[in-house]
């Protein structure tokens, strides 16, 4: 985006396009796969917390972190390789800030039947999967958390999982909603609005959800306000 505003030019070749569709998708899938390791992580702290410093020991952690850049990386080749067997496409104009891979895969002129199973089958993969994760660990946690008998300690657990969990409906909800609408949608200028939210706006605002969590910047915040009253 910064080369396109300094150089004023909107071209890229293809093989700078896969390039760039393979580091969005090895970036996103590796944030999704984070949020779901986040989740467990969250599991462990409200449902077993006397064990926690023993089952999220550094060497698990390492390990799943590894597990998930593993996985989006196979992610990100497995849209190459779809790309790749493309030799002929309807157009050289993708309607995007970005080369998005689902209207890069949706410009193939052949087998665009094969394109959509496999963009299906990886965007279940990537996608319901860690949504799985979460979904489990959030039951888990409900559950754990309405057997708390204080309405404190109801409201301090629920308050941990808050900033996860909207971070988690705004960058699934829109990344999902793209990736698997765009067989159906024919509008191009609405998946590119969508598109900012979980290639931009998650991103951005997630130093600003998971710093609001922090004692420290919560009491800075309040000395600030306090003086400028």
């Amino acid at each position: 985006m910064i080369v396109d505003i300094l150089t004023h030019s909107r071209g890229i070749s293809f093989v700078g396009c896969l390039t760039q569709m393979s580091f969005l998708i090895l970036s996103g899938c590796m944030d999704g796969m984070l949020l779901t390791v986040m989740a467990y992580d969250r599991f462990v702290a409200i449902c077993h917390p006397l064990h926690y410093s023993v089952i999220m020991n550094p060497r698990l952690c390492a390990l799943l972190v590894l597990v998930s850049f593993l996985f989006s990386l196979l992610d990100s080749q497995l849209h190459n390789l779809v790309a790749l067997r493309s030799t002929h496409f309807k157009d050289v104009e993708i309607s995007n800030f970005f080369c998005d891979p689902s209207q890069v895969l949706n410009l193939a002129c052949s087998d665009t039947f094969t394109n959509n199973i496999i963009k299906y089958f990886v965007g279940a993969m990537s996608g319901f999967l860690p949504i799985s994760g979460i979904f489990f660990s959030y039951c888990k946690i409900i559950s754990s958390i309405l057997r708390i008998p204080s309405t404190g300690g109801k409201y301090k657990a629920f308050s941990t999982c808050g900033s996860h969990l909207s971070v988690v409906c705004l960058f699934y909800g829109t990344g999902i909603g793209v990736y698997l609408g765009s067989a159906v949608s024919q509008s191009p200028r609405k998946e590119a609005v969508a598109s900012v939210m979980y290639t931009v706006v998650s991103p951005m605002l997630n130093p600003f959800i998971y710093s609001l969590r922090n004692r420290d910047i919560k009491s800075s915040l309040r000395r600030i306000h306090s003086r400028s009253v």
